[in-house]
C-alpha cells in the first residue's frame, strides 16, 4: 500500500486541477476515473457507496451524499448541524463496520479526507480537505469539519491542521457556497442553460434567481423557487424593476416603461412588458411554482 499522506495529497491536487478545467460541479465519471499515481490509477470514489476507501490505500479517502430531491428535508438543515459542523451518518448501524472502523481511524489520526456532495444525478461537489472531528455512536453519525484551505479552493499542504474556530467558519463558508453552486447547477440545466426572459445562452452570464428568498419560511433550494436569469433581469427583478406574474409573463414597473434611457433600456427590458417566458422547465414538477409567483409578484407590485 502507498503511504496515506502522500496519496491524499495527490487526491486533492488532481480536484484542484479538475475544477479549474471544469468548475466546481463535476461529472461523476471523472471521480470513478481518477488519476495515475506511481504507475497505479486511484479512483477517488465509487459512487455507488457512500464511504469510499481505493484498494491501494488502507483507510477511506472519499464520502459522498445523494442528490437532493424536492420533498425531502431542507438540504441544509439535514447536513448541517447547529454546530455549524457537517454529520454523516454511518454505513448502517453497527460502529464496528469495516466503513465506519476506518472513518473513525481517520478521525484518531487526523487524516484528511474528500466530501463529495451530491448535487444531480451523476454530478458531485468536491470538498477538500475534510477532517472528521466527532464520532456519536448513540446518533450513528461521524461530524465533519472544513480546513480553511478549502474556503479558498486550495490543496492541502500536509500541515497542522488548524483550530477549531477557522474550522467552524470555512465550513460555514464553505457550505453555503456549496448549496448556492448545487441550486444554480439544477436551475440553470432545467432551463436548458438559457435566461427565461431574454433566451440568452450563456451560462457564465446566468444566475439562479430565488423566487422567494432562502430567508422565507419557504424559501426552500428547489428548483420550483428558482429562475434562471441573466445578470440584466436577475438585478432588475431583485429590483422589482420587472415582476414574472403567475400565469409566467414579464410585467415592468410603469415609471420603468415611462422612462427614457436609450436602446439599452428599451431592448433589454421594456420591451418584454407583457411578454410569456422564453423558457419554461420541460419537467412540470421544475417549472415555478405559482404559489411562490403569486407572493413575489404581489411585491413587485406594491414597489412602484
Amino acid at each position: 500500500m502507498f503511504e496515506e499522506q502522500a496519496v491524499r495529497v495527490a487526491a486533492f491536487q488532481f480536484l484542484e486541477s479538475l475544477t479549474r478545467l471544469h468548475g466546481h460541479v463535476l461529472n461523476g465519471k471523472l471521480l470513478t476515473h481518477g488519476f495515475e499515481y506511481r504507475d497505479e490509477r486511484i479512483c477517488i470514489a465509487s459512487l455507488i457507496k457512500g464511504i469510499f476507501k481505493p484498494r491501494q490505500l488502507q483507510w477511506p479517502l472519499s464520502v459522498v451524499t445523494v442528490p437532493i430531491e424536492e420533498g425531502r428535508p431542507r438540504p441544509y438543515d439535514d447536513e448541517v448541524g447547529a454546530d455549524g459542523f457537517i454529520r454523516y451518518r454511518y454505513r448502517g448501524t453497527d460502529p464496528t463496520h469495516p466503513d465506519n472502523v476506518g472513518l473513525r481511524t481517520l478521525m484518531q489520526r487526523q487524516l484528511p479526507l474528500i466530501y463529495l456532495h451530491g448535487v444531480a444525478e451523476g454530478r458531485y461537489h468536491p470538498v477538500w480537505p475534510v477532517y472528521i472531528v466527532h464520532d456519536d455512536p448513540s446518533l450513528t453519525t461521524f461530524t465533519l469539519a472544513i480546513d480553511a484551505h478549502a474556503a479558498f479552493h486550495g490543496a492541502w499542504p500536509g500541515e497542522a491542521a488548524p483550530e477549531m474556530d477557522s474550522r467552524k467558519y470555512a465550513t460555514r463558508v464553505v457550505t453555503q457556497r456549496m448549496h448556492q453552486e448545487s441550486f444554480r447547477f439544477r436551475v440553470l440545466n432545467a432551463y436548458e442553460g438559457r435566461c427565461c426572459i431574454c433566451s440568452l445562452r450563456h451560462r457564465e452570464l446566468l444566475d439562479a434567481a430565488h423566487i422567494l428568498p432562502d430567508t422565507h419560511p419557504r424559501g426552500e433550494p428547489w428548483v420550483s423557487n428558482g429562475l434562471s436569469l441573466c445578470k440584466l433581469h436577475h438585478a432588475a427583478y431583485d429590483a422589482n424593476i420587472l415582476g414574472v406574474r403567475p400565469d409566467l409573463k414579464v410585467e415592468v414597473r410603469h415609471d420603468i416603461l415611462e422612462e427614457l434611457d436609450g436602446p439599452m433600456l428599451v431592448h433589454g427590458v421594456q420591451e418584454f412588458n407583457q411578454r410569456p417566458l422564453m423558457v419554461v422547465p420541460r419537467t412540470r414538477r421544475d417549472r415555478p411554482n405559482p404559489e411562490f409567483l403569486e407572493e413575489r409578484y404581489e411585491l413587485f407590485r406594491h414597489a412602484g
